[in-house]
């Protein structure tokens, strides 16, 4: 029988088990370059990318430079993603992108180019010439940006069928909101006529959101948390809320199984492909 929650938390658990798998990997210094972790985040884009889903959408979706989740989410090639970290030509971006810059082209998965938020105004064009459903992510922090607020009025002048992401962990690397601004961007999405909502990063809060969404441009301002440093293998602070173990415990032994599994699983595809080395 299907069951949403469910649904959700196998997307969450690919995503926390990958991630888990990487900040072991930074410790074993596996890796060469910068990696930006999305665990703690996950529940955003499991959610989103169910919802879709459910409604028979298949978006394009630009993401941010904290992306793995996103890019996992959406079922994009979990082999691909395991190479562009690891630098290699097979990679999801030809080893070209790294962490930070991540595309599926079979998923319509535009990536981050570096600039922070300028995934936001390239979306809206996008849109403006597909009209396609797209969805754009972004952090608290790149959504301070002056080009991101002009894409924002931009999208609602033109009502396009996008929906803005914004994830906010609260933190700009380790500068919080209160000391950077004293607004917040779902005021600013209505300021400019259009939907805005914030929310937690429940699922059951993300679902009823996005009953509309597509109609017109909408804004969801996500409060979640990072569990780890913004980037490397580190932790902020241990006692931070999460909501994948808290759904894990709300779920029950059905969640556990899956949560074990995964882990196998992911575990497996990391080693295949490090077998290739």
């Amino acid at each position: 029988m299907y069951n949403f929650e469910l649904e959700v938390f196998k997307r969450a658990s690919l995503c926390r088990n990958f991630e888990q798998y990487v900040f072991d990997g930074i410790k074993n210094k596996l890796f060469k370059f910068p990696l930006y972790l999305s665990a703690g985040q996950e529940y955003i884009s499991a959610t989103i990318a169910q919802v879709m889903n459910e409604q028979g959408i298949d978006p394009n979706v630009f993401i941010q430079h904290r992306g793995h989740s996103t890019y996992l989410s959406f079922d994009a090639p979990i082999t691909g993603l395991i190479d562009e970290l690891l630098g290699r030509k097979t990679g999801c971006t030809n080893g070209m992108g790294g962490s930070a810059s991540i595309h599926s082209k079979e998923r319509n998965i535009f990536g981050h180019d570096g600039l922070m938020g300028s995934q936001v105004p390239i979306a809206v064009g996008h849109c403006y010439k597909t009209k396609h459903p797209t969805i754009v992510y972004m952090g608290d922090a790149s959504a301070e940006e002056d080009y991101v607020l002009g894409a924002l009025g931009w999208a609602s002048t033109k009502r396009l069928p996008i929906l803005f992401v914004v994830e906010d962990n609260n933190l700009s690397i380790l500068t919080e909101k209160k000391v950077r601004r004293n607004w917040e961007m779902h005021n600013v999405a209505k300021a400019f006529n259009m939907v805005g909502f914030d929310i937690d990063d429940d699922p059951a809060q993300i679902k009823y959101s996005l009953q509309n969404a597509f109609n017109t441009p909408m804004l969801l301002n996500i409060r979640t948390h990072r569990k780890f440093w913004h980037s490397g293998a580190g932790i902020d602070d241990e006692d931070i809320f999460d909501r994948y173990n808290e759904q894990m415990s709300i779920l029950g032994d059905e969640a556990e199984r899956i949560h074990v599994e995964t882990k196998k699983y992911v575990e497996e595809m990391w080693q295949k492909q490090l077998e290739k080395q």
